[in-house]
């Protein structure tokens, strides 16, 4: 069965106004990339979990804030690694200065023996205006 996560999009204005909250992928695999590295906060759910429920978990782990609001399902996609992707939008209003993301612990550097924690999110975008794509 493919892993499935899951995510919310928030947004503030309208129109050519609108702008999202993305954030950036902790840990020393993402510190040097920036194109293509920005994301919805999303991650897996547990196995039996309701997923607008793992949305809301996901995005205030890896922001500090319990999403609130109206949420719009965007529906379900599946990425090219076969993951399964669920997705909401919510109106909001988040100051990305306070950012407060969990941490996840790893081997680092690979194959030394040693640990070390990372945040799973970090340097948000803040809320940007969508580009065409």
């Amino acid at each position: 069965m493919p892993q499935h996560s899951a995510g919310i999009l928030m947004h503030r204005g309208a129109g050519k106004a609108t702008e999202v909250l993305l954030v950036h992928p902790g840990g020393p695999f993402w510190a040097k990339k920036d194109a293509g590295a920005w994301s919805i906060p999303k991650g897996l759910s547990d196995p039996g979990e309701d997923m607008l429920a793992a949305a809301k978990r996901e995005f205030q782990e890896e922001t500090g804030v319990l999403p609130e609001g109206d949420f719009h399902s965007l529906g379900r996609f599946k990425q090219p690694s076969g993951k399964l992707i669920s997705a909401w939008s919510v109106p909001g209003d988040f100051d990305p200065s306070g950012l407060l993301s969990n941490e996840f612990e790893m081997e680092w550097p690979p194959k030394s023996g040693k640990r070390a924690r990372f945040p799973r999110s970090t340097a948000p975008a803040g809320f940007r205006e969508p580009t065409p794509s």
